[in-house]
């Protein structure tokens, strides 16, 4: 049994696991250990060219192809070509690629093949945070690789700038 404590009580919580010293949401027969680590999804109509588009973005990597491996799945009949393609000179799995920040901290984007186009606003977006001294220049650079503005906001001192990027998602530029 981990050692999870009951909020407020310290008594152990059968059943929830420890998400980090004594991190539960929820207490008795309710708890439960908490998430520390999650990725983020995202619908493309092109998974590596966004891929490509927020690592540069970001900051982040796109993570490598393993064509060996893609190779072998193919060899022993549990994929097909058709499930591949070519991106940057590298076979790669067609449905979808993934990011990762250079820091190797567990954190990721993955962009995943749907095919239906993005028709309305997304119910949750990104807000790449760059301080208002640098939020000018960052938009300028967004905007010469494809994203576009949609909307500026002001709510006290605080500024965004809503954006999409080169396939229609919103994020805010803070």
């Amino acid at each position: 049994m981990a050692d999870t404590r009951d909020a407020g009580k310290g008594a152990m919580v059968p059943g929830a696991e420890a998400a980090g010293p004594g991190r539960t949401v929820g207490s008795g027969p309710y708890a439960r250990s908490m998430a520390y680590d999650f990725q983020v999804t995202i619908d493309a109509a092109d998974p590596h060219a966004q891929a490509d588009w927020w690592a540069e973005t970001l900051g982040w990597d796109v993570e490598p192809s393993d064509e060996a491996f893609i190779r072998r799945m193919i060899a022993e009949g549990y994929a097909t070509d058709e499930d591949t393609k070519v991106h940057g000179g590298a076979l790669v799995w067609k449905e979808g690629a993934a990011i990762r920040p250079p820091d190797g901290s567990p954190r990721r984007m993955l962009f995943q093949l749907v095919p239906e186009a993005k028709t309305v606003k997304n119910r949750v977006h990104l807000d790449v945070r760059v301080g208002e001294e640098a939020a000018e220049a960052e938009l300028a650079r967004l905007t010469a690789r494809g994203a576009t503005v949609l909307h500026r906001g002001r709510q006290g001192p605080h500024t965004w700038i809503t954006m999409a990027d080169p396939e229609g998602n919103e994020f805010c530029l803070t």
